[in-house]
């Protein structure tokens, strides 16, 4: 393939999807836009969780078992941070570490998360272009019977448990997008965009709170497909069909593309959620994602539906 292709992603669920494109197309000519919502400050330390998902899984060095972090890790650091009364909540592994440690770094110097990301996956081989949403703070909070919780607050500390009522981004509204984004987006060379199966509440909506974002995907010429993270009427791990439910939204590729609607021109849907009608040119197809294989093949199946809806 001799275009190029674009990809907006949350983390794990995102991550799996733009590895298997890179397998399908060159790195060179894949670009994944990464939200930034759940970037937070932890003991001091700047940690950008959906990007070091990208980082690690890109350059095979994410643990696929546990499903998020290094593979090999190790713990030292959280023992001894134990045992001086240190906030653990938040599980930080000593090779890990090197990531928020440079980033905080750089950060205070006055660099941006753009160049900072950027030379990470130089140093690591990636090839593919992985940009931040925006340089500038989106912090998403969400409300629940508890109170306002950040997202790591919602979604480590109290494992997604307070009953969701609202989701708002802070920041979101004055926020620039990240250099690099919006030519992406309206690059005439691209072939595909696709939104990952990421929770598109938690993880996609950041990006697309961002207004020159969205403005971007508006006027794309070309074809928007998302990939439902819906599977047999469930999601397949995370909050979202619990966040669904609680928001009083049918747990549906429907309700996910209704979501969507006025973005997207097509969606990947499960094949065990059958025939459903969306309005939008739809493919069946198996998308769990367990394996490599797996992985390039909903890739290959989304690419496909972009490609029909090309003409």
């Amino acid at each position: 393939m001799s275009g190029k292709f674009i990809v907006l992603t949350g983390g794990v669920g995102g991550a799996k999807l733009v590895l298997g494109l890179s397998q399908l197309v060159p790195p060179e000519q894949l670009t994944a836009i990464v939200n930034t919502g759940d970037d937070f400050e932890h003991l001091g330390l700047a940690v950008s969780p959906d990007i070091d998902t990208l980082l690690y899984t890109l350059s095979g060095k994410a643990n696929a078992e546990q499903g998020w972090g290094r593979a090999g890790e190790s713990w030292a650091f959280m023992a001894a941070l134990r045992e001086l009364g240190g906030e653990d909540w938040f599980q930080l592994g000593d090779g890990d570490l090197a990531l928020h440690v440079l980033r905080s770094m750089r950060l205070r110097a006055g660099d941006s998360l753009s160049h900072i990301c950027a030379d990470f996956a130089r140093a690591w081989e990636i090839g593919v272009a992985i940009l931040p949403m925006s340089n500038e703070r989106v912090a998403t909070i969400v409300t629940t019977d508890e109170g306002d919780l950040s997202f790591q607050h919602y979604f480590v500390a109290r494992r997604c448990e307070p009953k969701v009522r609202t989701v708002r981004f802070e920041g979101a509204a004055s926020a620039k997008a990240a250099p690099g984004v919006v030519d992406a987006i309206l690059d005439p060379e691209v072939e595909a965009i696709l939104i990952a199966p990421s929770n598109p509440y938690l993880s996609v909506d950041p990006i697309l709170a961002v207004p020159e974002i969205r403005s971007a995907l508006q006027g794309a010429t070309a074809p928007v497909v998302a990939v439902s993270p819906i599977v047999g009427g469930k999601a397949v791990k995370g909050p979202t069909a619990k966040l669904m439910a609680e928001l009083g939204i049918e747990i549906s590729p429907a309700s996910v593309a209704a979501h969507y609607a006025g973005l997207i021109d097509g969606m990947l849907v499960d094949m065990r959620d059958g025939q459903v009608a969306l309005g939008i040119e739809t493919r069946s197809a198996d998308t769990l994602m367990v394996t490599l294989e797996d992985r390039v093949r909903v890739a290959a199946e989304a690419l496909a539906l972009a490609r029909d809806l090309r003409g």
